[in-house]
């Protein structure tokens, strides 16, 4: 018997957020950046607001680099792309840096950050690697996720993410719906939820029946439970029997099983045996965790999964999600865009979740391509998308972006050549850069730097060592050969900071240059301090 999804008609999706009917969005087969430029620009046209201008081609190449690459262009991608007087130079480093092995590993480390942002473990990173390389759908990772097994070799690094939380059934609802849905269920356990008429108690322990059979055997292998149902306590003290129901209110029905007491003896047998078991237990004949896979990816695109991931991916590459923050999605907070978010979500599900082609969309937008500068009197609310939010480099970005700062960028140039080449080289200097990287900490909203890092930089021995050594593969031997000071100058802006100096910037080094003839080494190590330590090359802008 096969269970089948109960609808309730009363509390339904519809009711959560505005829902518009598929013929009155933008055409289904329009370019996703011209949807997205339509449907920002109407508001800011019905907001009487001017956007900011488009910014430079330095800082698009820098910006979208890093978003893309997880990196600082190398000062050879930066000089090749500035002279280049192609109309179409834009679209073709975007779809070259999503075609190069960058874009997988800075994908991984996103999705990594998401996932499991407290451990890094290898066969998970690489499992998630090659995911992300062969850029896998986003709907099969989560079912992935959710269903690999022990005893598939291929899949079995997919489990670390419900090993990582399968001995608290809380750990295991609560992540799941905001990583996956955009929802914190947590704060309707213990009562309804005070703000949110959307979620009640009936929806976390819903939520939580997904998972309250699923356990950790004694040798560590994931299994679930034939049966076991879940009871809670209402505020107004009344037991009830939680029904598998997720966050559409959808309720699936269990198949009901009449056992007699000798199977139910054998049931218990079988549990403290595949406790005990040197192998994986077999999977239940019913899977209460298959279930959320299935109602989860019921075609829809005003579901939450669909949702959820094109808000996310927004949010990152655009500082603030459609729907923010980005785990509160209901009636209370509705999206700044609610037809660009329907359309997003309705185009990433009719092309296979491929969130490669998401990305692309959104990378090719005016919206994304705007200056964060603001000129003009009071800067716009956020959710507007007039002017580009600033964004702190993660740690990875950070990390990866010093070693190629601080590298000679001749020798950075070379290993470009080949697309083999730098395939090797990619992989080199993010197990170079990863050790780095866990000193640092992870941006959160209202980031400022913080006194650790500051400490990091002025007394920690690997900056010294690595960044600013005086070494023919370092920065600092390019320069110190430097022709004259402006060659100098120059080179060490383009490597550093993806641009060229500015007239008062070329001064102000020229004469504290000419101050420390006597020791040019120490002169340029500290030039090169001050531009890797500040702000402008802490943030993408």
């Amino acid at each position: 018997m096969k269970p089948h999804i109960v609808l309730l008609a009363m509390l339904c999706v519809a009711q959560m957020w505005s829902v518009t009917a598929a013929d009155e969005l933008q055409p289904a087969d329009k370019p996703v950046e011209e949807v997205i430029d339509h449907y920002i620009d109407a508001k800011l046209q019905q907001q009487n607001v001017m956007p900011a201008a488009v910014v430079d081609d330095a800082t698009f190449i820098r910006r979208v680099t890093l978003d893309l690459a997880g990196r600082i262009p190398l000062a050879a991608e930066l000089q090749a792309f500035l002279q280049s007087s192609d109309p179409d130079k834009r679209r073709q480093l975007v779809d070259r840096l999503l075609a190069s092995p960058d874009f997988a590993y800075q994908q991984r480390n996103e999705l990594n950050t998401l996932l499991m942002p407290t451990r890094d473990e290898g066969d998970w990173k690489t499992w998630l690697l090659k995911a992300c390389q062969e850029n896998r759908p986003w709907d099969q990772i989560f079912r992935q996720l959710m269903l690999s097994r022990d005893d598939n070799a291929d899949d079995k690094p997919a489990l670390a993410f419900l090993k990582a939380r399968a001995r608290d059934v809380d750990d295991l609802t609560n992540d799941t719906s905001k990583l996956f849905f955009g929802v914190s269920i947590n704060c309707a356990k213990c009562h309804d939820h005070p703000l949110v008429l959307d979620w009640t108690q009936d929806h976390y322990f819903g939520m939580a029946s997904f998972f309250n059979r699923t356990y950790l055997t004694k040798k560590n292998f994931l299994a679930e439970r034939d049966d076991g149902a879940l009871k809670f306590k209402t505020t107004e003290g009344v037991d009830k029997d939680a029904k598998l129901m997720f966050l559409t209110n959808a309720v699936i029905e269990e198949p009901a099983v009449q056992l007699s007491e000798d199977e139910k003896k054998a049931r218990q047998t079988k549990e403290k045996e595949d406790n005990d078991r040197a192998t994986p237990p077999a999977p239940p004949a019913f899977s209460r965790r298959a279930q959320i896979v299935e109602v989860a990816l019921k075609p829809d695109p005003n579901g939450f999964f669909p949702r959820s991931i094109v808000n996310r991916h927004w949010a990152r590459l655009l500082g603030h999600g459609l729907v923010h923050p980005v785990d509160q999605m209901h009636s209370a907070n509705p999206a700044s865009h609610p037809d660009l978010l329907t359309w997003l979500a309705r185009d990433l599900e009719t092309h296979g979740y491929d969130l490669k082609r998401l990305v692309r969309g959104i990378a090719l937008s005016h919206v994304y391509a705007r200056s964060s500068r603001w000129e003009q009197s009071e800067r716009p609310a956020p959710e507007l998308f007039a002017v580009a939010t600033v964004r702190p480099l993660s740690p990875m970005q950070y990390s990866l972006s010093l070693t190629i700062a601080a590298s000679h960028p001749e020798q950075l140039a070379q290993a470009t050549a080949k697309p083999e080449d730098w395939t090797n080289r990619r992989r080199d200097l993010e197990n170079h850069a990863n050790g780095f990287a866990h000193q640092l900490e992870s941006p959160g909203d209202n980031f400022q730097v913080s006194v650790s890092e500051a400490l990091l930089f002025s007394n920690g021995s690997h900056v010294q060592n690595e960044y600013l050594r005086d070494g023919g593969d370092r920065l600092v031997g390019k320069l110190k050969a430097a022709a004259d000071r402006d060659q100098l100058i120059q080179a060490a802006f383009q490597s550093v900071l993806s641009r060229s100096a500015e007239t008062d910037e070329a001064e102000a080094i020229r004469q504290f240059l000419a101050a420390r003839e006597d020791r040019p080494v120490p002169a340029i190590q500290q030039v090169l301090w001050t531009m890797l330590t500040g702000g402008e090359f802490r943030f993408n802008y």
